[in-house]
């Protein structure tokens, strides 16, 4: 690696659909992109941002793991450069009724929105603080709001992280950092979605999924606000979705 003259965003949870399409958007701009995921291949996305001409640098690390998340944060900060935007992009979306969920299944849940949305919060804002500036987005979801039938451990864990972008956001952003948590009231149009709720996502017709290009834009208007009239919460659905 090599320090890059380009801002960086980097995206936590670089999946196929909206992580990537978050970091086509930033790459659009001219961005460097730094993206992370647990599994899975990258490859394609580098290629992406590359044929858009930016840059792009791919890790593979695990965000529930403190040690990989200071050592990820770390490095990017001292050989690519500082982090202008982060974006916590990680899932952990999972159904099981209360009886059945496991500790095991809710702890990891909890793990995937939680614990690892703190511990990249908490490493990239001690980087910022130095700058006083700088942006955080948290990907939300339904669950950040209301518990459904079958989504206790989901719920569990994007409640919680709504309440730490919230405590974030009153204490970093009087020091210039922007944070932001981004309410996804919807289906994202994907493969897994399509075969975790196939009867669901069917019954919503075209117009009633939301389109990662479409969403990734909502990130990239977070990130572009004056501190004059910063968002702290964006609640995003498709038209056709009830509240």
């Amino acid at each position: 690696m090599s320090v890059t003259q380009r801002p960086i965003a980097l995206i936590v949870g670089a999946g196929d659909h909206l992580g990537s399409a978050i970091a086509r958007r930033f790459a659009v701009e001219g961005f460097h992109i730094v993206a992370t995921r647990r599994r899975g291949n990258l490859d394609s996305l580098v290629s992406d941002v590359q044929a858009l001409g930016s840059e792009a640098t791919p890790f593979y690390s695990d965000a529930r793991d403190e040690e990989q998340v200071t050592t990820l944060i770390n490095e990017v900060e001292t050989e690519l450069g500082p982090i202008s935007v982060a974006v916590f992009n990680v899932g952990g979306n999972v159904q099981y009724s209360v009886t059945e969920t496991t500790t095991q299944v809710y702890r990891k849940v909890w793990e995937m929105c939680a614990l690892a949305g703190f511990l990249v919060g908490r490493e990239v804002a001690k980087k910022m603080l130095l700058r006083n500036k700088g942006t955080i987005i948290f990907t939300g979801a339904s669950a950040s709001l209301r518990g459904n039938s079958g989504f206790s451990a989901f719920a569990g864990g994007k409640h919680a992280l709504r309440a730490l972008a919230q405590s974030m956001s009153r204490e970093l952003g009087p020091k210039g950092i922007h944070i932001a948590h981004v309410i996804v009231d919807g289906l994202i149009e994907n493969e897994a979605t399509k075969q975790f709720l196939p009867d669901l996502f069917a019954s919503k017709g075209k117009d009633g999924i939301i389109q990662p290009n479409d969403l990734a834009e909502v990130y990239w208007q977070l990130h572009s606000q004056p501190k004059t009239a910063w968002t702290f919460e964006q609640d995003v659905r498709p038209y056709a979705e009830q509240w």
